[in-house]
């Protein structure tokens, strides 16, 4: 079968007898064999048992368990590959699904070293071939692959890994069974502020009490360089939510520090911050850079979570109001204002459909509406708010093409148009690919 195309998840797309077959770790222009796994109504999936025709772009794996792992996609397709791949996925997105004509997509910004980046790990805990078991999902499964060195994880977030896994081995820690229910250990999650050296490490265990807590703490801080934080997340729920409502420190401080540019914030251990810490700050520039600010303007940043994107505004507006529905959050955002010495700002907690029509109704005007809502894009409602506060601009930052092409179609017919889009690979070696879009109210063309 010859492959025509990659899929919005990475996999190579060819067509068999008029039937559309997606086939993992294939690429466009090879001439693949195939074995048929599962067949739906419309299409099929395939495993790729051999490559006739290479793609010139086809290159040799860094991690040696990618065959077998869920975490990158990508990683067999030259970097370059990858960088046209997302900038196209985004050009079918707009095109197909948000039906829009003669939006300029710029190439994506690729990343200066595109390995061992993610400042954020979170892995399961449990058991292969019968020892413990820290690593990755198997692809479609939840079978852990044992992740010894993953090639996309800092450095630092490696070593928590191997060093969880001994320190769960020696202590004889029960691992958590999905299936039963029982156990102790479920995820471990490591945080490192790249630019501080500051490392958090977060167990995350179905009870409440953690077996051996002194040696674990003891033996933890020995072993991790820059440790500042250990945190204890209780999950006793069923189901795939990694992180439960109750959080403890159970030594250290309560949050790490990182800096995005020239600002310093305060990252807990729920707290959203961006995992590719470089890449952000060329994110957030554009971000800035499409706001068109000159200091006379008014921004709302309706999904402002710990005020990352807010306070980057800050500098060159007159006021920013960031608004995030989780309370946590915002109480993380005022810190961070604080941290930076920043007054021009104001975080209020609650919906951006309630929050925006009350700072309307009390004389708010934006100029520009940053957004940079979740993978599901945004509730129509919200958009229909935003149209409604008219702002000149409206700067969308979105890390699903799909929802993001849906949501520029309504904003379209509400009367803004999609002035640029510029792709941003935060994520080398997986499919996911973040956007940064530039909207202008049409009157003003």
């Amino acid at each position: 079968m010859e492959i025509i195309g990659l899929g919005h998840s990475g996999e190579g797309v060819g067509r068999f007898q008029d039937f559309t077959i997606f086939v993992s770790q294939a690429l466009p222009g090879e001439v693949v064999e195939v074995q048929v796994s599962e067949v739906k109504k419309n299409y099929a999936k395939a495993k790729l048992t051999g490559v006739k025709q290479a793609s010139a772009e086809r290159v040799e794996p860094l991690c040696s368990v990618y065959q077998s792992c869920g975490g990158c996609q990508l990683q067999h397709l030259s970097y370059a590959g990858q960088l046209n791949a997302k900038r196209q996925q985004v050009v079918d997105a707009v095109t197909r699904i948000g039906k829009l004509a003669d939006v300029a997509v710029h190439p994506t910004l690729g990343a200066a070293n595109p390995w061992y980046y993610r400042n954020k790990m979170q892995f399961p805990v449990g058991k292969a071939g019968g020892k413990v078991a820290v690593g990755c999902y198997s692809q479609g499964t939840h079978a852990i692959i044992n992740t010894e060195n993953c090639c996309i994880q800092h450095a630092v977030n490696n070593t928590i890994a191997d060093q969880v896994r001994r320190i769960v081995t020696e202590f004889n820690i029960p691992t958590y069974d999905e299936r039963t229910g029982e156990g102790v250990i479920r995820h471990v999650m490591g945080r490192v502020g790249t630019a501080t050296g500051e490392v958090m490490v977060a167990l995350v265990t179905a009870v409440d009490k953690l077996p051996s807590q002194e040696k674990v703490i003891a033996a933890l801080r020995q072993a991790i360089p820059g440790l500042t934080s250990i945190v204890q997340n209780v999950n006793p729920k069923r189901g795939n939510i990694i992180m439960g409502e109750t959080t403890r420190t159970i030594w250290g401080k309560d949050t790490i520090t990182d800096k995005l540019g020239d600002l310093t914030f305060h990252i807990s251990a729920r707290s959203f911050f961006q995992v590719n810490t470089e890449q952000t700050v060329l994110l957030y520039g554009k971000a800035v850079e499409y706001a068109g600010l000159t200091g006379q303007e008014t921004v709302i940043d309706a999904y402002c979570g710990t005020g990352t994107i807010t306070l980057f505004l800050a500098g060159q507006a007159a006021k920013v109001y960031g608004i995030e529905i989780v309370k946590p959050a915002i109480a993380d955002a005022w810190q961070n204002a604080q941290t930076n010495k920043i007054e021009n700002v104001e975080f209020i907690a609650g919906d951006a459909v309630e929050v925006m029509p009350e700072l309307y109704r009390n004389g708010v005007r934006p100029e520009v509406i940053v957004v940079d809502p979740p993978r599901a894009g945004c509730e129509p409602k919200v958009l229909e708010t935003f149209v409604k506060m008219k702002p000149e601009r409206i700067v969308y930052v979105s890390c699903n093409p799909a929802s993001l092409a849906r949501d520029l179609a309504i904003l379209s017919e509400q009367g803004y148009q999609t002035m640029e889009i510029q792709p941003v690979d935060m994520f080398p070696h997986t499919h996911h690919v973040e956007c940064c879009v530039w909207l202008k109210r049409k009157h003003s063309l």
